[in-house]
């Protein structure tokens, strides 16, 4: 496995880990971390075996890839030194709305800079993670990127100009399927269901739509029809979807969380 080095070891930094070691319990010798001087590094490589860095050079010195896994706010104000201690590695940022342009300011003697944006089901490998990457990969850079990414869940290479879009839907989706959830909770306990019952089915129906929809592999138009009779109770709960224009909410919810997206991603 390549030498995989982690700048931060916040959550996503602690959920790639913990994805790689799953896959290949045997990759503890092959990472390392280093955090901004708190606790949270030494933990992170207390609790999984990983190598705990002392410094920026001898976190970086044998990596083939660093991660950069701090808060996007630190990163104008990064140790100038990394733009040597990077040089020829391959550098993959999780920053929210960090461009590549920016990155390759911070690192410009990266092999290559790989911009992504993993989303919170990462931490239990169930995510997906959108990237893009500054020049295009090689064979091997792409095997490496991928093996990263994959340890938490699913992978798509866009363009960067899709990037602002796709953390709208799968960076902020989860939080919007959160607040549907907590929200059938809440309808469940207005149809007087104690707070338990509503709470578990609410998650079951979920989980168990959400899997249905990626099993069977068709639109969910199709499985929504499979289960709506004429006139059924189904089919009166949707009608007031409708006359809510919950599809136009929906899409307004993610022209706004595109749009923020797009003022954090510009560069400065």
């Amino acid at each position: 496995m390549a030498n995989i080095s982690f700048l931060g070891a916040g959550n996503m930094a602690a959920a790639m880990i913990d994805g790689l070691i799953a896959r290949d319990p045997a990759a503890t010798s092959s990472l390392a971390c280093l955090g901004g001087g708190g606790a949270t590094a030494p933990a992170l490589a207390a609790r999984t075996g990983i190598r705990l860095a002392t410094t920026l050079a001898d976190l970086t010195g044998s990596a083939d890839v660093v991660v950069i896994a701090f808060k996007p706010q630190h990163l104008a104000s990064a140790d100038p030194t990394l733009a040597e201690l990077t040089a020829g590695k391959l550098v993959v940022s999780v920053l929210a709305g960090k461009r590549l342009s920016t990155l390759a300011r911070v690192f410009p003697r990266a092999r290559n800079v790989v911009r992504t944006m993993p989303n919170t089901p990462a931490a239990i490998g169930a995510g997906i993670t959108p990237y893009c990457a500054a020049q295009p990969l090689s064979a091997a850079d792409r095997a490496l990127v991928e093996q990263l990414l994959g340890a938490c869940g699913q992978h798509l290479e866009l363009t960067e100009d899709q990037m602002d879009s796709a953390t709208a839907v799968s960076g902020s989706g989860p939080a919007f399927v959160f607040e549907f959830a907590a929200a059938l909770r809440d309808a469940g306990v207005a149809a007087e269901l104690p707070p338990e019952v509503a709470s578990r089915l609410t998650i079951a129906t979920l989980l168990g739509a959400a899997k249905l929809l990626a099993q069977r592999e068709v639109d969910p138009e199709v499985l929504r029809n499979q289960v709506t009779s004429p006139n059924g109770t189904t089919f009166a709960g949707l009608r007031r979807l409708e006359a809510g224009d919950f599809r136009a909410l929906i899409r307004d919810t993610v022209a706004a969380a595109r749009a923020r997206a797009a003022e954090l991603s510009r560069d400065t």
